[in-house]
């Protein structure tokens, strides 16, 4: 297990941030039940848990976003009152939230100032060049090459997120709060993350730092709070863990992360691919068959979700031939114009970002499942059958195990997991033969990994096929039966998973073919 990147900071009695027997409650669920933590000057303090554990409850408690039933939060050692986000930004306490909070139609340069005085003249006009020097600034000391003129919703997922990092770090914070915030980034991106955190640490500043991939919290923090139900269970010296007994922590039960095995072998053909042309991706070409997972491996920008997209109706085909099995077994061609029509083939997509693509989340779970498919539930052609919408949404919930209070309940109320579960559940609502999978495990725990690995495999042995997009390879090992790997939006191998190791396929991504 790799030691910690950053030294440890020096023994100090007054912790820079501390809660004392916090609690924050919704209807029927205690999100944050009695917890009580420390961070002190200069540290890399994790928070790690499944999901729901209620660490982003907390996290949006010192954020000011919601408040606290009980308890007591302190600054610098006294007592302070957080009602509002302002009241936190005055602290000097900043934020890198899961939800990005960036205003689309405003450039990177625009977002990264938001809420901060922007540079004025004397006549009181905003300096716009100033302002785009001081955010490229930002960016190239993370390493982030942006264009800081361009709309953020013109950029990728990944630069969005780093938009929302350099807002963060050009605030003069005195503790950072990083909930996932390496979720979408590359490996190089967050090695420049991570160097930042350490610049961060040489100025005193403190780090809150959350993820689901342990392997970092190993890497750059000196202590970790686990919490587990909405409680705060052990605070322990990083030296003092390991992997197993940190997973252990976090569930309450010992955890291996495993690869179900496949249950047959995959059968005829389902969709054919020959030649495919898009704005982003270049000639690809291949064959899906019934209950396999074909892996889809490549950097990010390579073309993976564009991919998809195109398959799926959501991105247009400028060449090339899409091939469908029909329910009679004959093989004719198709071109998706539409969701819709990809959806009355029988494909069906797992977005990238479940919670700005994939749901309604103010809207009920039963609501999010039936979305796609309320033809099937209209009486006359207008008014729902709800008895048999809610038979539906109760049937896939309770299949692919749904953790929540009611089909009531909203979803943004879920953890990452059972979120994904119900974007799972609308794909299966349907018809679904051939399911597109992008990311699906992003943001979410080791225990609900687990539980979409099972349904993944239950899927394939029903003979839905699977074309998956991970960005972790061993993932794509462990569940695909062969991968395509792209770069730079052309294909560079189809090959066996069971014959390929992480290096080699890591070569391919970067176009080394020797």
């Amino acid at each position: 297990m790799p030691t910690p990147n950053v030294p440890a900071p020096a023994p100090s009695a007054t912790p820079v941030l501390a809660v004392e027997h916090l609690s924050k409650s919704y209807p029927g669920v205690r999100a944050v039940d009695d917890v009580s933590f420390a961070v002190y000057p200069g540290e890399v303090h994790g928070l790690v848990g499944e999901n729901g554990a209620g660490k982003t409850t907390l996290i949006k408690l010192l954020a000011g976003a919601v408040s606290a039933d009980q308890g007591q939060i302190y600054f610098q050692g006294r007592p302070v009152a957080i009602r509002s986000v302002q009241d936190a930004a005055k602290l000097g306490l900043a934020f890198i939230h899961q939800e990005l909070n960036l205003v689309p139609y405003l450039d990177a340069g625009e977002n990264i100032f938001l809420g901060h005085p922007y540079p004025r003249t004397w006549f009181g006009k905003v300096r716009w060049g100033e302002l785009r020097r001081r955010a490229r600034q930002v960016l190239d000391d993370l390493g982030a090459a942006i264009p800081v003129d361009v709309p953020v919703s013109r950029l990728s997922p990944g630069q969005q997120t780093m938009v929302a990092i350099a807002r963060a770090f050009a605030t003069e914070a005195t503790v950072m709060v990083m909930d996932e915030p390496t979720a979408t980034l590359t490996d190089r991106e967050i090695e420049h993350l991570f160097a930042g955190i350490q610049r961060l640490l040489a100025r005193g500043v403190s780090v809150v730092y959350v993820s689901h991939r342990l392997e970092e919290i190993f890497q750059i923090a000196h202590r970790v709070t686990v919490m587990r139900n909405g409680q705060a269970v052990a605070t322990q010296p990083i030296q003092a863990l390991d992997q197993t007994r940190l997973i252990r922590l976090m569930t309450g039960r010992p955890l291996q992360v495993a690869f179900p095995s496949p249950q047959a072998q995959p059968g005829e053909p389902v969709l054919q691919v020959a030649d495919l042309r898009g704005a982003r991706v270049q000639g690809i070409s291949f064959t899906l068959r019934r209950g396999e997972v074909l892996g889809v491996a490549g950097l990010v920008g390579a073309g993976r979700s564009d991919l998809l997209r195109m398959i799926f109706g959501a991105a247009p085909i400028r060449a090339g031939t899409l091939t469908i099995r029909q329910e009679d077994g004959t093989l004719v061609p198709a071109r998706p114009r539409s969701p819709q029509e990809a959806f009355r083939l029988g494909i069906a997509l797992v977005p990238e970002e479940r919670r700005s693509q994939g749901l309604i989340l103010s809207r009920p779970i039963f609501e999010n499942i039936t979305l796609t498919h309320l033809a099937r539930f209209a009486r006359g052609g207008f008014l729902l059958h709800r008895r048999r919408e809610l038979a539906e949404a109760r049937r896939l919930g309770q299949a692919l195990g749904v953790k929540a209070t009611s089909l009531e309940q909203r979803v943004y109320q879920l953890s990452g997991g059972n979120q994904q579960k119900v974007v799972f559940a609308r794909c299966l609502a349907g018809e679904t033969r051939i399911l597109l999978l992008d990311e699906p495990t992003r943001g979410i725990d080791v225990g609900a990994k687990q539980e979409l690995y099972r349904i993944i495999r239950e899927l394939t042995a029903q003979g839905v096929a699977i074309l998956l997009v991970s960005s972790e390879l061993p993932e794509l090992l462990g569940l695909a039966d062969r991968l395509l790997v792209l770069h730079e939006g052309r294909q560079v191998a189809l090959v066996n998973a069971a014959g390929a190791d992480q290096e080699s396929v890591l070569r391919l991504c970067y176009g080394v073919r020797a």
